[in-house]
């Protein structure tokens, strides 16, 4: 597993260039397209969980926390597209990416100043502190600039998404060095099945 670890990083780092360049070449249709999207993720999200609430066999506390989940992502994407003439499924997707950013920011960070050990620990710092950054950014003006808000947002992704592919051959490079012992070759094999026991 840790041998692909790289590789799924390097596709998040790649992906997240592209989202980011994407963003700064067509920030309002970006904005309406993305606002749309997640609109679409709370109703499908929302249903599903409502479902889930009365379908699975789990505790009733499970279930009261699924079915609230539930029915809040349902009413906040009635209110995304009944409004989305007056922004407030942009406001929502704005304040959803800034607490998204701000977590990942968090948890990155945290995890690789607790770990000592972890390969190329000081770039996974510097990707956390940049969500972070970027997280509280948006949060803290999520409507009133909300071009800007998709600018910073292209900014970051592109700046995140270049720190994960650095990263990425950072950690790759670290499983070269620290790989196992290469399995014998055939020809030691046949040497080892003649020689006397």
């Amino acid at each position: 597993m840790l041998p692909h670890l790289w590789k799924s990083e390097l596709v998040s780092g790649v992906l997240a260039v592209i989202l980011g360049i994407m963003v700064l070449a067509w920030p309002g249709i970006s904005i309406l397209v993305a606002a749309i999207v997640f609109g679409a993720y709370l109703l499908v999200a929302g249903a599903l969980q409502v479902v889930m609430a009365f379908s699975l066999h789990v505790a009733a506390s499970g279930r009261v926390l699924l079915f609230i989940s539930g029915a809040a992502a349902l009413i906040l994407a009635v209110l995304a597209f009944r409004r989305l003439g007056e922004g407030y499924a942009v406001l929502l997707l704005a304040i959803w990416i800034g607490v998204g950013f701000v977590f990942r920011g968090v948890a990155t960070t945290v995890a690789a100043i607790s770990d000592p050990t972890l390969p190329v620990r000081a770039w996974h710092i510097f990707l956390g502190v940049i969500s972070l950054i970027a997280g509280v950014i948006v949060i803290a003006s999520p409507f009133e600039s909300i071009i800007t808000l998709a600018i910073v947002a292209g900014i970051m992704l592109i700046a995140i998404g270049v720190s994960e592919v650095i990263s990425a051959f950072g950690l790759r490079k670290s499983i070269k060095s620290g790989a196992a012992p290469a399995a014998p070759r055939p020809a030691d094999q046949s040497t080892a099945e003649q020689s006397p026991s």
